[in-house]
């Protein structure tokens, strides 16, 4: 893949090196710089149309002029269109996160001794001790080979020095911020491509808030001046391992329910996701299980009612549902 650039977008100076927490060691992965070691802390309903599920539940408006969906194009059966071929992405809504979704997360990457990569980037944060608070959850989960690999300079993100323990994890986990940040440092370089890499190898991709975004193709609240804009254009890629995707997070917490139909409708094309706080999906393929505490809200083009309710752009997934996100139709609902 040839080096992006983007009008709007534009090289970030190193503010920070790469540095590895593997079991007790840190490793920076620029030359030049020095390593040292530490110890880990030791850790401690609605929903879509569907024949499956009875007349209780919402169906589309059916009234002339409801929105239809768009509709993935044809393609072999098995193989996905939306999710990654192989691997699993875990795609979570932010705040709080539950034992549920970080132990599945290291249970996906290989266990607790499997090598997984923290890229910090969408945080401002461009030091990293060895009692980083970024770590706790993940050590409670029972990771214990973790590696910071942090630039905010494209060159250094297109390196192979830089990718170098990319090459070697099972899992990534992408924290919250700003998504900007992420795709200004990290876009068509390298760094992309070996996460890409990790998918492919079988391993799991985990991002929360903004590292949740970064991994659907349009990337919603992109805008540098403030995360209240929803579209913002120079700012609008995302790393598309979910394709034609665009992904909200903390959509109930802060009420962002209508966010994603503005983006739906200056891009009809996509599938929008919003897993609320404490939420996350785990896609394998093109299916899509929900994780977690709350809900996630998903906007397939069609209008939705509830009983006597306004139809609605968008319908809720549950702790257990499944989801096929090709066909965007419901494949189970779970008992509760």
């Amino acid at each position: 893949m040839a080096r992006r650039t983007t009008a709007g977008r534009r090289a970030m100076p190193l503010a920070g090196l790469p540095l590895r927490l593997g079991l007790v060691a840190l490793v920076a992965a620029c030359a030049g710089t020095t390593t040292r070691t530490a110890a880990p802390a030791n850790p401690a309903r609605d929903s879509p149309p569907d024949a499956s599920v009875d007349s209780s539940e919402p169906t589309p408006a059916g009234a002339a002029g409801a929105v239809q969906p768009a509709t993935a194009a044809p393609h072999a059966p098995g193989v996905p269109v939306v999710g990654p071929k192989r691997g699993t992405l875990l795609v979570v809504g932010g705040g709080l996160l539950g034992n549920e979704i970080l132990s599945r997360f290291v249970e996906l990457a290989g266990g607790p001794d499997a090598r997984i990569v923290v890229l910090p980037g969408a945080g401002d944060e461009d030091t990293f001790p060895a009692d980083w608070s970024g770590f706790q959850p993940l050590w409670r989960a029972g990771a214990r080979n973790l590696t910071i690999v942090h630039t905010r300079d494209r060159r250094v993100a297109d390196s192979e020095e830089f990718v170098a323990p990319l090459r070697e994890a099972r899992g990534v986990w992408i924290p919250g911020g700003r998504q900007w940040r992420l795709a200004d440092a990290y876009l068509g370089t390298r760094t992309q491509r070996e996460i890409q890499a990790v998918l492919e190898r079988g391993g799991v991709v985990g991002g929360t808030s903004a590292g949740a975004t970064i991994l659907g193709s349009y990337l919603v609240r992109g805008a540098p001046a403030g995360n209240t804009i929803v579209m913002s254009p120079g700012h609008e890629e995302g790393f598309g391992f979910l394709r034609n995707v665009a992904v909200d997070q903390h959509v109930l917490v802060r009420h962002r329910e209508n966010d994603l139909a503005l983006v739906l409708a200056a891009h009809p094309q996509l599938l929008g996701i919003g897993p609320d706080e404490g939420t996350a999906l785990e896609v394998r393929g093109d299916t899509a299980r929900v994780l977690g505490r709350s809900r996630v809200v998903v906007y397939d083009g069609r209008e939705h009612v509830v009983g006597e309710q306004e139809a609605k752009p968008y319908f809720f997934l549950d702790p257990g549902d499944v989801y096929d996100l090709a066909a965007r139709r419901l494949i189970s609902k779970a008992s509760h």
